[in-house]
């Protein structure tokens, strides 16, 4: 038995739910191969991930900065 029929056979047996998951690991996979397709999901996940890390930080910073910018206490 090749390895595709190996795995074709362990697919059959799964449960709908689970063949979703290895549809959406399937893609994965796709998607690594693809080295333009797999830059841009790199690039959208480390900026993502940025954009999410900072933001609890970076508000209250922006507000601090507005503000003592309208007190005069520093200059654009």
């Amino acid at each position: 038995m090749t390895v595709y029929e190996t795995a074709m056979s362990k697919l059959y047996r799964l449960p709908e739910p689970l063949i979703q998951e290895v549809s959406n690991f399937i893609d994965f996979l796709l998607t690594r191969s693809d080295h333009t397709r797999w830059q841009m999901w790199s690039q959208f996940t480390e900026g993502l991930a940025l954009a999410e890390s900072g933001m609890s930080d970076y508000l209250p910073d922006l507000e601090d900065y507005e503000n003592r910018l309208a007190r005069g206490e520093i200059r654009w």
